[in-house]
């Protein structure tokens, strides 16, 4: 396939991909009130409990309707993440041998339910980042929230958590093309140690080591999981190259 005809075809994936976010976008608007009084529960919760006046402000006309919009656009980024995640997967598809189209294959699903679940992690991390910031605030001040700078936060933190729990699922991709051996990931546990807090730290906007240690914690599972994959991939590659020389050494013989 010519330069020409490898950017086409990936014009032709991004439409697809954009067309799929596109019709999820219709769900996204029709449960688009749900969606806000679930992301604002923290804020009634803190109303009903006393301990400060909090709600959404909107600075402009549209305000309302550009908030309702992107909220709509961003679930349906997360609803439809396997089709957008099928097309990157479709794209190089057709340049792949039998064996290598499985590994893309389960890579995908293995990848969208890590988003998926990632993502879910930071929706229940939200309410708790809320309510221990809030508790900086004076005892009789209102809480009045952009509510643009309200989405921005919650979004972020969904996606940051989303995108975070990939991390280990790219280090295996490195391990099957051959690039990086778990030995070499083995050796740097201490590194994957420092930097999953470290990453775990800057996502986590929570003045509280709980919710920070918990992230950790499970980006560190998940790197040593990939760790025991690549390990797995690796004896069967040490196997096959074993089994082509002992049939190269026959053959001479």
């Amino acid at each position: 396939m010519s330069v020409v005809a490898h950017l086409m075809e990936l014009r032709r994936r991004l439409i697809w991909a954009l067309v799929g976010i596109g019709i999820a976008t219709i769900p996204g608007w029709i449960f688009v009130d749900k969606i806000l009084s679930f992301m604002q529960r923290p804020l009634v919760h803190m109303n009903e409990a006393g301990l400060h006046t909090a709600q959404l402000n909107f600075q402009t006309i549209g305000g309302a309707f550009d908030l309702r919009m992107r909220v709509a656009l961003a679930a349906a980024v997360l609803l439809s993440s396997p089709w957008w995640l099928a097309q990157i997967g479709m794209y190089i598809w057709p340049g792949l041998k039998r064996k290598e189209r499985l590994h893309v294959a389960a890579f995908g699903i293995v990848g969208v339910v890590l988003f998926l679940g990632g993502a879910y992690a930071g929706i229940t991390m939200v309410p708790q980042a809320i309510q221990i910031l809030m508790t900086f605030v004076p005892t009789d001040a209102a809480v009045l929230l952009r509510a643009d700078s309200y989405l921005n936060f919650y979004m972020a933190l969904v996606f940051a958590f989303g995108f975070s729990f990939l991390l280990p699922e790219f280090l295996v991709a490195l391990n099957f093309a051959g690039v990086l051996s778990a030995r070499v990931m083995l050796k740097g546990w201490r590194w994957a140690v420092v930097l999953s807090f470290a990453l775990a730290a800057f996502i986590n906007p929570i003045p509280n080591p709980i919710p920070m240690t918990i992230q950790a914690v499970g980006l560190i599972a998940l790197y040593f999981l990939a760790v025991g994959i690549s390990a797995w991939k690796d004896t069967l590659r040490r196997r096959a190259q074993e089994a082509s020389e002992q049939t190269g050494n026959s053959a001479s013989l």
